[in-house]
């Protein structure tokens, strides 16, 4: 799996986009309660913009990223399950990082439900920092930053 480039989505990706964000998140909906907004994002309209970049063929892994003025938010990261332990999600977040990079970003942004507790030990692993929780609605979100060098 370590050869399998990123790429940006084209059309034909968004049923694979659908099926790794849906499979990925599927496990969190008993634990918070709620679908996880990423299943009901609007994939389609994600990857028109240009903000959805996958690995394999069909897709195993995908980032959704949006570059903002003073850092480059990552609004989801998602693997399959049937890849995990492949380095699939290891080489979204690195890409992740070059990816801001080349566009003159000195951050990148995330966030997770507290609930999602591998996450946040995953972030925190990778160098993230905890800089605030929110409750926004029904969710209750942990947000991360990491600053580039």
């Amino acid at each position: 799996m370590d050869d399998e480039q990123i790429r940006p989505a084209v059309a034909a990706d968004v049923p694979a986009v659908k099926a790794v964000i849906d499979a990925a998140f599927h496990p969190y909906i008993a634990r918070i309660e709620r679908l996880p907004q990423p299943m009901e994002a609007d994939h389609a309209a994600n990857v028109a913009a240009g903000r959805v970049f996958v690995t394999g063929d069909p897709a195993v892994g995908l980032v959704v990223v949006e570059a903002r003025a003073d850092h480059l938010y990552l609004d989801v990261v998602a693997v399959h399950p049937d890849a995990h332990g492949q380095g699939v999600g290891r080489r979204l977040l690195e890409f992740v990082e070059a990816h801001a990079r080349e566009l003159g970003l000195p951050e990148v942004r995330l966030l997770t439900n507290a609930l999602m507790w591998e996450n946040q030990r995953l972030y925190a692993k990778i160098g993230y920092e905890a800089v605030e929780r929110r409750v926004d609605g029904p969710y209750d979100r942990i947000h991360y930053r990491k600053r580039l060098g």
